[in-house]
């Protein structure tokens, strides 16, 4: 069977570490997750800043065998390929982020500035995704996030700073929708599926939004 562009991605980086699959249950990564919006000083939406962080129990299994000085420690050094590797699967699966512009959809740029760090166990990405070219919301700015086939389960972080925006124009406000918990029944059917299988998430709500709307 032909994995799907998301499993693909997420398997590239276990042979990333020679490591094979697990099998796991439906979905097979966690994320907690922020987000902030950066704008330029003309006013415009320029780039997206992501920090991700993994479950603890992916964060230790993709990270095997990168202690290379047996330290005990993963440095960023240490960290770095895995996290070239990790930014270079994502325009496979459109980085799990989309964008509107005034309702208009914007295309990404290159991503930069990708990072890893492993700290209490958590291993977390943080990287740049730019806007091919600059947007001038000044009615919205719009952005979900996740993996509408939820083998990854995004989370987005209940907290003041889930969602923000850096350097925005005066007065605009950041609202966040999440999506609704999942029934008990769903959950319990996605968790039978095996890692071959590819649920029915249609009718689901498993991506986050987010409005940036200015006055």
């Amino acid at each position: 069977m032909t994995q799907p562009p998301v499993r693909s991605a997420l398997l590239a980086l276990a042979c990333c570490v020679g490591l094979a699959a697990p099998a796991a249950a439906h979905p097979h990564v966690f994320v907690s997750a922020r987000a902030e919006i950066l704008y330029a000083p003309d006013g415009a939406v320029r780039a997206l800043k992501h920090i991700w962080s993994f479950d603890e129990a992916y964060s230790a299994y993709i990270t095997q065998g990168l202690d290379k000085n047996g330290d005990g420690k993963l440095t960023p050094d240490e960290l770095a390929e895995l996290a070239k590797v990790n930014v270079e699967s994502l325009p496979d699966v459109g980085f799990f982020t989309t964008a509107k512009a005034n309702g208009k959809a914007q295309e990404f740029g290159q991503p930069a500035d990708a990072g890893l760090v492993f700290e209490n166990k958590i291993l977390t990405l943080t990287y740049t995704l730019p806007l091919k070219t600059p947007a001038h919301a000044n009615r919205s700015f719009g952005i979900e996030i996740g993996d509408p086939s939820y083998f990854v389960a995004f989370d987005i972080v209940d907290a003041p700073d889930a969602v923000i925006t850096r350097d925005a124009p005066k007065g605009c406000i950041v609202r966040v929708a999440r999506p609704p918990k999942l029934d008990p029944a769903v959950q319990q059917k996605l968790a039978q599926e095996d890692i071959t299988a590819t649920p029915d998430t249609s009718g689901l709500q498993v991506t986050t939004r987010a409005l940036v709307a200015c006055p």
